[in-house]
């Protein structure tokens, strides 16, 4: 099937956000993937739980900011797996890399998928 850019766009915001909802426990309320030749970056807006933002705002606390960082990272690299086999089916390109990071100011994630190939799409008329 031929698909456009922005279907497949669409599939890997669908596939992410339902990763982050079943696996992680909160879906963003605002994603949006990219696709730039052979990278793939997703931008995931409020994804932090409440608990969460709650202790990296803790006053005077590194500890709270830091914590939340790596417990998200902790569970992002355990579903990992799951989630490069996903986009990967998608894509139909294997994942060379993965990059990942979050903000406990804004609540915002960022996910970069490196690929072996550019992702092959058909031209949106």
């Amino acid at each position: 099937m031929n698909r456009t850019k922005g279907q497949i766009e669409a599939q890997i915001c669908e596939a992410v956000t339902k990763f982050e909802k079943e696996y992680m426990g909160r879906g963003p309320l605002e994603i949006k993937a990219y696709i730039l030749d052979n990278i793939v970056l997703v931008r995931l807006k409020n994804v932090l739980t409440q608990a969460e933002m709650s202790l990296a705002k803790a006053s005077g606390h590194s500890e709270g900011r830091e914590l939340v960082k790596r417990t998200r990272i902790a569970l992002l690299e355990q579903g990992r797996p799951l989630l490069e086999s996903v986009v990967e089916d998608i894509l139909d390109v294997k994942i060379v890399s993965f990059h990942s990071d979050i903000s406990t100011v804004t609540g915002e994630k960022v996910i970069l998928f490196s690929l072996a190939d550019p992702v092959i799409h058909a031209q949106s008329s």
